[in-house]
């Protein structure tokens, strides 16, 4: 064995003799009970030899653009298999892509009847969306799982999806034979080439062929288009471009199956409308084989094709088939821009955060107007790892900053991504490298609890940050008991609204003006609330007067709290500023010496009185205090 013509110690060899599998050797099963909405196979423990001799299947439904009736002849034909066809030695499971996501709807098993029900169950969500106008509704999933998050990205989501099926039967050492059945994909050629690859290289070090079939079958096509299209114009009505045009994009599509199925070693099946026959001769493909691990020698992670060849002693006489290789893994310096694009899904798609770059949050929330809408703002505080220092001490910096908010359904409600390009002369550039650089960006949210996820990446190096926390918006135009106020803004350092290192020109178009800003002054939220004694603390926020026809006077103060005692409190401030027409807010700013306080850490406890409407509203976080 031999890896770009380099000797290979192997490590192990396992045979699996797949045609030996007797009928007795399926074990009882419990009763069906529904699959979660996403999980992942279930992978033996260390001794478990359930799929030991199995032919292990994969019946993959891209669901993706799929017309409705290819929906229903793709559900008869795997059924026709399941209960018809299956052998002793057949283990199936059953994947779909979905709702923006990849679902395992069944586990393998060799149980027919349950394959049928899972079966069942997803021809029943068919006839359902048919009957709600052919609307497949999205019930959510894991941060940059749907259409809105891809909507973000180039690459192509469904290759992207297939990617993140066969990863997930890495886990399993044997041999697994995917189905894919699909309509066509969005991307073809060189669109989707970067995609491919990584699919392909996922399919080969998971030990997954990928075998597609194409659920339109023989398709006799009109010229023009059929009956579900409106009738096409143009130049091209007459001279055939538009009929050629249609034709290309199929054929571009099974191409990319095509591709999808030699490079992984399996088999694609088109123009055929026997899709239940696409199912068995994958099967029949997969015989006794030989299981061969070694550890390669080559580390460099440069991204080449690694030729693998394996031979048989002098002696021995026998057909080989066998890939023919892998890719290495890769450096982020020899990303292309479809890498780099992909490197920013799968970190967004991560539960696990992601440290490289450091990042807090803190998220404020204002009221716009009284149709319970509200603006919450996010500033992630990044480090000094992303400034680099280049000639004369100048310092640049690109920052890739994606967002993305999801209510408790996994709904994606808003997101944003942002290439900030930050070229420092050498003074800001002192600056950045002693203190942080933060980010700040605005959405619009109606009131609820949400899951909000940043990531932050070095676009020089492919450095990493990413930051989840939950948080919730009050119904404030609800609120009867207490005086309804926003978030509070604690910080000790303004700037003006022009000194910012880097403005995004395009804007949200339901974003608004920011209340942090008065007087061509910005408050710079204190993100850590980390405050020095020698400087003096800014608070901020709004109260609400809801049903007021005119502003009435308000009593603000704070205190502070140390271990439980009280140990300084500031005089009473009236308030009587003009309130905001739209949302009735009144801006409260108030401004603090900490000169008294001993360094340590405190409550800071912010208190509202409406002395006419006999209510009030009190707000208390932690901070630090240094000297």
């Amino acid at each position: 064995m031999s890896e770009d013509g380099k000797a290979q110690d192997i490590a192990f060899v396992e045979y699996q003799p797949i045609e030996g599998a007797a009928a007795g050797a399926i074990t009882a099963r419990p009763p069906y009970m529904p699959p979660p909405i996403a999980g992942a196979v279930s992978v033996p423990l260390p001794g478990d030899v359930r799929y030991r001799g199995r032919r292990l299947l994969v019946l993959y439904f891209d669901l993706y653009n799929m017309p409705f009736f290819d929906e229903i002849r793709m559900y008869a034909s795997a059924r026709e298999y399941v209960t018809a066809k299956m052998t002793a030695a057949d283990m199936v499971a059953l994947m779909a892509f979905q709702n923006g996501r990849v679902v395992l709807e069944q586990d393998f098993t060799g149980d027919g009847r349950e394959l049928g029900r899972a079966l069942d169950g997803l021809e029943a969500e068919a006839n359902d969306r048919e009957n709600n106008g052919g609307l497949r509704f999205d019930n959510g999933g894991a941060f940059g799982d749907d259409d809105d998050t891809f909507n973000l990205f180039s690459t192509d989501r469904q290759l992207a999806a297939l990617q993140t099926a066969v990863t997930g039967l890495g886990p399993l050492p044997e041999l697994k034979t995917l189905v894919y059945f699909g309509s066509g994909l969005r991307l073809n050629g060189a669109d989707n080439q970067a995609q491919l690859r990584a699919t392909v290289n996922a399919a080969v070090r998971s030990n997954v062929t990928i075998n597609p079939i194409d659920t339109r079958g023989l398709v006799a096509a009109p010229p023009l288009g059929d009956a579900t299209q409106a009738s096409p114009g143009g130049i091209g009505l007459f001279s055939g471009a538009l009929a050629q045009s249609a034709t290309l994009k199929q054929q571009q599509s099974q191409d990319t199956y095509y591709a999808l199925a030699t490079d992984t070693g399996g088999r694609a099946m088109f123009d055929n409308n026997d899709l239940g026959l696409g199912i068995v001769r994958a099967a029949q493909a997969v015989t006794g084989y030989y299981m061969i691990g070694y550890y390669t020698a080559n580390t460099v992670a440069d991204g080449r094709f690694r030729r693998v060849k394996i031979s048989l002693t002098s002696g021995i006489a026998a057909d080989l088939g066998y890939l023919p290789g892998y890719y290495a893994a890769r450096t982020y310096a020899k990303f292309n821009a479809a890498e780099k694009e992909r490197q920013l899904e799968e970190a967004l798609r991560l539960e696990d955060p992601i440290t490289d770059i450091p990042m807090a949050i803190e998220i404020n929330y204002f009221q716009l107007d009284p149709a319970e809408v509200l603006r919450a703002g996010l500033g992630p505080h990044a480090g000094r790892e992303v400034a680099r220092p280049g000639p004369g001490g100048a310092a640049r910096a690109d920052i890739d900053v994606v967002a993305e908010i999801k209510d408790p359904y996994g709904v994606t409600i808003r997101n944003s991504k942002d290439l900030i390009r930050l070229q420092l002369d050498a003074a800001a550039a002192s600056r950045v490298a002693s203190r942080s650089i933060q980010y700040e960006t605005g959405f619009t949210l109606l009131p609820g609890t949400y899951d909000i996820k940043v990531l932050m990446r070095d676009a020089a190096t492919g450095r990493i940050g990413t930051f989840r926390t939950s948080f919730a918006v009050p119904n404030l135009e609800r609120e009867t008991e207490r005086l309804p106020i926003s978030t509070v803004v604690l910080t000790h350092q303004t700037a003006a609204r022009g000194d910012a290192l880097f403005n995004v020109r395009e804007t949200i178009a339901s974003d608004v003006g920011n209340p942090l800003v008065f007087g061509g002054q910005k408050l710079i939220p204190a993100v850590t609330r980390t405050f020095h004694a020698g400087q003096p603390l800014h608070v901020f926020l709004q109260a609400y007067e809801h049903g007021a026809s005119e502003i009435r006077p308000l009593v603000a103060f704070v205190a502070f709290y140390r271990n439980g005692v009280k140990v300084l409190e500031t005089e009473p401030a009236g308030i009587t500023d003009a309130w905001t027409a739209a949302s009735r807010g009144v801006p409260i700013r108030l401004t603090v010496s900490l000169a008294a306080l001993e360094p340590g850490e405190y409550g800071c406890q912010v208190t509202v009185l409406d002395p006419d409407a006999g209510r009030a509203a009190f707000w208390r976080a932690p901070i630090v205090v240094v000297r």
